[in-house]
């Protein structure tokens, strides 16, 4: 589900789980355990994010795969989505999202987690359309979205839904970077290695005074946004909008 590959002292990172890398409780595990891993490894100054093919970063959450499954089950993907977003938005070492395809919604938000986010130009669409499904938008990732482009542009994009070329993203400062596709997985480890080359205490804890409150907000409202989502999940009327987005899987 992950290839790993090193280039000195950058380690990447490459989502291969199908093409549209939806996310599941196995997939969102396998994350997980490769960021513990370079996390501990002393030898990795820097990590990039992306994924193995040129079509989707990843399309979100498995759907079909969760519609089916009991209230408890979803619960445990959920929290444990969540986890994987605190995990990574705090991640002691710069990580680049590499955005070479689509970054829907829990993809989406992924990427958000990242430290700098460089997307290919032309049709890579980003967007958090968790509205249009009616559930609400993953709490860790809403109060990201704020921190990154501040409120106006945040309530845009959660409030309507809709998903945005890459120039638009840049223009809101969802993205940090819109290059040509050959280049973005090249300018991801260039930033990876610049900011690894930094003072590795200097580095972790300026990030850390910028992630801090964040994280501080998202755990003392966890539990109980997690409770409101499981709700609109099984939701008559979320049921029937899921229903009609597996289509698209």
């Amino acid at each position: 589900m992950i290839k790993t590959e090193h280039y000195d002292d950058v380690a990447v990172l490459k989502l291969e789980n199908g093409v549209t890398n939806p996310l599941n409780l196995e997939f969102l595990n396998v994350i997980s355990s490769n960021l513990d891993e370079l996390k501990q490894n002393p030898s990795v100054k820097g990590v990039v994010l992306g994924s193995g093919n040129d079509k989707f970063f990843s399309i979100g959450f498995d759907i079909p795969h969760l519609y089916e499954l009991p209230r408890e089950e979803v619960g445990v993907f959920y929290h444990t989505y969540n986890r994987l977003c605190i995990d990574l938005y705090t991640f002691p070492k710069p990580v680049i999202a590499s955005i070479t395809g689509h970054a829907i919604a829990g993809g989406c938000i992924l990427t958000l987690c990242c430290d700098y986010r460089f997307i290919a130009e032309g049709k890579k669409l980003m967007g958090l359309n968790e509205i249009k499904l009616g559930v609400t938008v993953p709490y860790p990732g809403d109060c990201i979205l704020r921190q990154i482009v501040g409120t106006r542009y945040a309530r845009e994009i959660m409030e309507e839904g809709e998903f945005f070329p890459p120039e638009r993203s840049l223009q809101m400062g969802m993205v940090d970077y819109v290059l040509p596709l050959e280049q973005v997985f090249l300018k991801s480890i260039e930033k990876a290695k610049e900011l690894g080359a930094m003072p590795h205490n200097a580095f972790t804890m300026i990030k850390r005074n910028r992630v801090e409150p964040v994280e501080a907000q998202i755990k003392k409202h966890l539990d109980q946004k997690e409770q409101f989502f499981l709700e609109c999940w099984f939701s008559e009327e979320a049921r029937k909008n899921l229903s009609e987005a597996m289509k698209k899987f």
